[in-house]
């Protein structure tokens, strides 16, 4: 059980990649302190902090005191044209997405640093890389969690603290509903993947599992691509 007496904070927990992610932790044996608006599954190895990122104040004073790993999964998946975006909207991206990340991190730092030994993993996106039309606000905004990501992992490199980023292309959770709500919608993201499949929360999930895990000791500051090849892989 790699997370056995190992405790994590889960931003989002309740849905898609972060009940996923909780799932496999309980498995492997975490406590899992899951801080969302949402309610969690009942367990016994889960405590339930209610948290809107948007809102927060001081409601992340009563984690464990040390902290082994931090999950930031909120986000967000606003696809319309940039002429049809005003600046509030781009406004709330960067709020939820790196900001609300910032927020967190801080609150938790001390727990962090105090477990000698602490991971953080946080999400951007493919269209961070590759450029996809409609996607400029949500591109902009996990732009941001990439660039925190890396400058943040410097900073805390003598902390034994690592920071990492995984990135994933279209994903199987409720926030994309309305990319895969038909059978051809589904079709058409198999096939611009070059994999032949868009992404199950599963595939994302374990690459968290792995960032959070001591397998990856000695990996920092990296943004991990989950994507089906779609960021580097051309059909031919």
């Amino acid at each position: 059980m790699k997370f056995k007496e190992k405790n994590i904070l889960l931003i989002g927990g309740t849905s898609g990649i972060g009940k996923a992610t909780l799932d496999i932790l309980l498995e492997e044996g975490a406590s899992v302190t899951v801080a969302s608006r949402q309610e969690p599954p009942t367990h016994d190895n889960v405590t339930h902090i209610s948290l809107d990122v948007l809102e927060m104040t001081d409601e992340l004073n009563s984690l464990p005191e040390q902290l082994h790993g931090l999950v930031y999964t909120p986000g967000t998946i606003t696809l319309k044209p940039f002429q049809s975006l005003k600046p509030a909207d781009f406004q709330r991206e960067i709020e939820l997405n790196a900001i609300g990340a910032v927020k967190v991190i801080q609150a938790a730092l001390k727990n962090l640093r105090a477990a000698k030994g602490a991971s953080v993993v946080m999400f951007s996106t493919v269209a961070v890389q590759l450029g996809l039309n409609f996607h400029t606000a949500v591109a902009m905004a996990k732009g941001a969690v990439e660039g925190l990501g890396r400058a943040l992992a410097a900073e805390l490199a003598n902390k034994n603290v690592r920071v990492n980023v995984v990135a994933p292309s279209l994903t199987d959770t409720p926030l994309a509903d309305n990319l895969l709500s038909t059978e051809e919608k589904k079709e058409a993201s198999n096939k611009r993947h070059p994999l032949g499949r868009y992404g199950k929360p599963d595939d994302i999930a374990q690459a968290v599992i792995y960032l959070l895990s001591d397998d990856s000791s000695w990996v920092t500051g990296q943004v991990l691509h989950i994507d089906g090849g779609l960021s580097s892989v051309k059909h031919l």
